[in-house]
């Protein structure tokens, strides 16, 4: 299924189906095989499975390019990372996902490439930054603070210095943002979030334009093994079918409970960029009463996962790896697709404890 007519949502329902034969299935199967007949387009499950390419189909028509998905958002991270020549300049926001810093900061540790943290919002800062760099590397909105760039901006950063762009699109998905139409040359998922959306897969995912860029990535995926299970793609083949009716649901949730939060005894700052799942509040009383919150929720539950019809919390600075610039104070609420009025209740409770 595609098409320049299709609705994103329509694709996330059709796309990567097979083909309508009579007696055939209506989902790709699983396919659970190491050694494939030689003759076909592949021979070896290293290599290729039925099950990664409907995922991969899927995802690549919502992102609006090529899709390859690897066995982790850390595999499909490095994938990225690991192209930067050595002792090549990066340049990521100084608010990220720790699991990136901490693979940019190992890299810079060990002498392979030059960091440099900008703040996402501040494109002088960043035009800066970038000048001699081999990949530009972003995330809007950025985990846990959620700031948002301005990713035409930031594409236009990067070509006037003649970097590559990867953007780590999880928290927007492509129902809220397509990167690759906005310049980007990389959209970089944690598919194990909103796009399967169940909290039981743990996946990434690399989109491309496709040509050498897809052919590099995929190359480094079959060469170093960082490749994904096929019952994790047909998991997240299934989420990705109501990705746009679970964020549409959540997202609406979300909306309700950053209004009800801003101004809420207790609640010092709240930070939520008008869409998406994600809202991060700061508490008044401090680290300790924040993480009692999470600690307390009945309906919402304590977590470090995202994006999965449940709503789940924590106090991210628990983290020994999160990154000092996150007040330690923050919780991070990833609202789920319940009634919207019992996970207000929930905080509400656990709030007027305090």
């Amino acid at each position: 299924m595609s098409g320049p007519d299709l609705s994103l949502s329509t694709l996330a329902v059709g796309a990567g189906r097979p083909a309508r034969t009579p007696g055939g299935p209506l989902n790709a199967p699983i396919t659970l095989a190491s050694a494939l007949v030689p003759g076909g387009d592949s021979e070896y499950g290293r290599h290729g499975n039925p099950a990664w390419e409907a995922f991969e189909t899927a995802l690549g028509a919502l992102e609006g390019g090529k899709a390859l998905a690897f066995a982790s958002g850390q595999a499909a991270a490095a994938a990225v990372i690991d192209l930067v020549p050595l002792h090549g300049i990066v340049v990521a926001p100084e608010h990220a996902y720790s699991g990136t810093l901490v693979q940019l900061t190992d890299r810079a540790r060990r002498g392979l490439l030059e960091l440099r943290l900008v703040d996402v919002t501040d494109l002088d800062a960043m035009e800066t930054a970038a000048e001699g760099a081999a990949l530009l590397w972003m995330e809007s909105p950025t985990n846990p603070m959620l700031d948002v760039a301005d990713l035409k901006a930031v594409a236009g950063v990067a070509s006037r210095a003649d970097t590559a762009l990867a953007v780590d699109n999880t928290f927007a998905t492509p129902l809220r943002q397509r990167p690759l139409e906005l310049g980007a040359d990389f959209v970089v998922h944690s598919a194990s979030k909103l796009i399967s959306g169940h909290s039981d897969v743990i996946l990434g995912a690399v989109v491309t334009q496709g040509g050498r860029a897809h052919e590099v990535i995929e190359a480094r995926r079959s060469n170093l093994g960082a490749i994904p299970g096929a019952l994790e793609c047909w998991l997240a083949t299934r989420g990705l079918r109501t990705l746009h009716v679970r964020l549409d649901r959540a997202e609406q949730n979300a909306r309700t409970l950053a209004e009800r939060l801003t101004g809420y005894s207790g609640v010092k700052r709240v930070r939520y960029p008008g869409f998406g799942t994600i809202i991060s509040f700061e508490v008044a009383a401090g680290a300790e009463a924040a993480q009692k919150i999470t600690e307390m929720g009945d309906v919402i539950t304590y977590a470090t996962s995202l994006g999965g019809v449940e709503s789940t919390w924590e106090r991210r600075r628990r983290h020994a790896a999160e990154p000092q610039a996150v007040p330690a104070d923050l919780v991070r609420l990833s609202v789920g697709i319940e009634d919207v009025e019992d996970i207000w209740a929930d905080v509400k409770r656990c709030l007027d404890v305090l």
